[in-house]
């Protein structure tokens, strides 16, 4: 396997990802990356020297997986592990940007014995279901990536989930280099600072939007510190790094034609728990600043997600929000009448439409060049990027 960063954390890991990756890739490296889940086709998952695996070549990798499983019990998210790993470990490449699929500890990821870095993007509480319901418990088990002797790079997280981390990291023997005690990164005149005790960079805007971004776009040039990448790819892969369904200007397709001709702003975000809608709202409280659009939401869950905490954080903000039902994903949606009434319980105003289309039309005309986002979940983002292929294809899973 190529050199390894490993990236957990509740948010912000695919964008840190992206990040890392471009600049990787500005230093001349050939870059391998495994993120999950996808938004439109399966192959997204798995970057070979930083493009998608070729079908012919990911279902050979599967049929051999299947062969050394000898039939017995394994989960979708392991034998898809397997299949990349495989792949990696085939395909010569100079840096394995390794995302955690979720939690840490035990994670089908967590099995790189001596990964060049370790990252802990901010946590939250998410996936309950899994993790627990205690925001130190998941911190520590997102730590759980950490090694012995291996540096971890700790974005800034709140202090219960900071305190948990150390406290991992130091059982472990990992040396940590931590936001806000050993290195920092803001925003001045337009430009990314990241400093740390021995260095100042001034770098571009994060090519990412959004005031998170700079937490996403410091995590990944702190790693580039530790790694003694050159300033000038550091600077390159803040700059180009994108990345679909974050915070994604849309303009074409059936859905971008019907913004388009009623001069509405569409953008698409799958941020999903309370935490990644709080940051969301910042990033559209200040495109409203700039300039003033009402904003009409259409969102959609997958079952166990906190409805309403997620619509409290546009409460005030947003005008109405369009509650939709998607056909992706193996857990299926949260009923949209449940979602309009969550939505409603916490003061933003709801209603239901029977898909993405009817929702845009109805959003385009409740008020004159509205700002309208498609959020609540990735599956969600991923059917209105897939309404751009004709026939409309999505990969299940």
């Amino acid at each position: 396997m190529p050199p390894t960063i490993h990236v957990a954390g509740t948010n912000g890991k695919g964008s840190t990802c992206a990040y890392l990756a471009e600049m990787a890739r500005a230093k001349g490296e050939r870059v391998h990356i495994y993120t999950s889940p996808h938004l439109v086709n399966f192959n997204e998952r798995i970057l070979l020297d930083s493009r998608p695996v070729d079908d012919r070549t990911l279902i050979e990798a599967f049929a051999r997986c299947e062969a050394a499983n000898f039939g017995e019990p394994i989960t979708f998210f392991e034998i898809t592990t397997a299949a990349a790993f495989l792949l990696f470990s085939e395909h010569p490449a100079d840096r394995l940007i390794l995302e955690v699929g979720m939690g840490g500890r035990l994670d089908a990821t967590n099995v790189i014995a001596k990964p060049a870095l370790t990252v802990i993007t901010p946590v939250s509480l998410d996936h309950q279901e899994f993790l627990g319901d205690q925001l130190a418990d998941i911190a520590r088990t997102k730590a759980g990536i950490c090694k012995f002797g291996v540096p971890a790079v700790i974005a800034n997280q709140c202090d219960v989930a900071e305190a948990a981390i150390l406290d991992e990291a130091t059982k472990i023997g990992a040396p940590t280099y931590v936001w806000g005690r050993d290195y920092n990164a803001y925003m001045q005149h337009g430009r990314l600072v990241f400093e740390n005790d021995h260095q100042v960079w001034d770098l571009p805007a994060p090519g990412l939007l959004g005031p998170h971004q700079i937490l996403n776009a410091g995590a990944a040039a702190a790693c580039a510190a530790m790694l003694q990448w050159p300033e000038e790819a550091v600077a390159k892969g803040i700059g180009d790094a994108r990345w679909p369904g974050r915070l994604q200007r849309v303009s074409t397709g059936p859905i971008g034609d019907i913004a388009r001709k009623a001069d509405a702003e569409l953008w698409l975000d799958s941020g999903h728990n309370e935490a990644a809608a709080k940051a969301l709202s910042h990033a559209l409280a200040d495109m409203d600043e700039r300039e003033d659009r009402p904003l009409i939401i259409i969102a959609g869950f997958t079952p166990g997600k906190d409805v309403e905490a997620w619509c409290s954080q546009y409460a005030g903000l947003a005008r109405r929000l369009i509650a939709v039902e998607f056909k992706s994903g193996r857990g299926g949606s949260q009923d949209a009448d449940h979602v309009a009434a969550a939505s409603t319980r916490v003061g933003l105003e709801a209603s239901v439409a029977a898909g993405l289309i009817p929702a845009m039309k109805n959003a385009a005309k409740e008020h004159p060049s509205p700002r309208i986002l498609i959020s609540g979940s990735l599956y969600l983002v991923g059917e209105a990027l897939a309404l751009g292929d004709e026939p409309p294809h999505i990969t299940p899973g």
